[in-house]
């Protein structure tokens, strides 16, 4: 089962955009400092999840699958959507993960205030945060309007609106890209925690309204 979810969720041209997506970010968006990939990194990769993650469901609508998948229980249908997002999940982290490597091409310097693996670390649980929830808010619009487009449509709508509107100066330490705007000179403010942390919770929440929404929607 998990071999056949693979192959769904996964497919070769998923994979292709998603590794092409990184490579040109660490092209095209240049840092001088370690300290300065993980926030070059963290609001893009929400886009990418965003995308990635829209059609965790609704592609069953189209063709016969749509009919066969229809006559499942919802608890089926919902340990299904948790499966995949799953598999995309952690696909998306591992690849996140790698691509912090990509920018050393750019041989950024170390300010000397965090040792490596401090801004590697952090990274880690700031992304993995990221990738969580927005990944699962784009496939729960998705589920709601049953449109992918509409999933996406609607999360870059909201992703424009809290990192060009809201942003630091609104949302400050609970905002889901707090990350993205911490001080760079302060070695022990991890006050973007916060943020993560209500990402994680709002993350949990659409998760459990997945089987809900599917008695809805179908």
């Amino acid at each position: 089962m998990m071999k056949r979810e693979l192959k769904i969720c996964l497919p070769v041209y998923k994979i292709v955009y998603s590794v092409c997506y990184l490579v040109i970010l660490s092209v095209i968006q240049g840092v001088a400092y370690m300290d300065e990939i993980g926030g070059a990194l963290d609001a893009n990769i929400a886009l990418l999840a965003v995308v990635f993650c829209a059609e965790t469901y609704v592609m069953e609508r189209s063709g016969k699958r749509n009919e066969i998948i229809g006559l499942y229980p919802r608890k089926r249908k919902a340990r299904m959507v948790f499966r995949r997002m799953a598999v995309q999940t952690v696909y998306l982290c591992l690849l996140s993960y790698a691509g912090y490597f990509f920018f050393f091409w750019q041989r950024p310097l170390n300010l000397g205030i965090h040792s490596f693996w401090f801004l590697f670390g952090t990274y880690v649980a700031a992304v993995t945060a990221t990738i969580l929830f927005w990944g699962t808010l784009s496939m729960t619009l998705s589920n709601l309007f049953q449109n992918q487009w509409a999933g996406i449509g609607l999360s870059v709508v909201l992703w424009l609106v809290v990192v060009y509107s809201l942003g630091k100066e609104i949302l400050g330490k609970f905002g889901i890209f707090a990350y993205v705007y911490r001080s760079l000179t302060e070695p022990g403010d991890v006050s973007w925690l916060w943020g993560k942390g209500l990402g994680i919770l709002l993350t949990l929440v659409m998760a459990g309204l997945v089987p809900y929404i599917l008695k809805k929607r179908g």
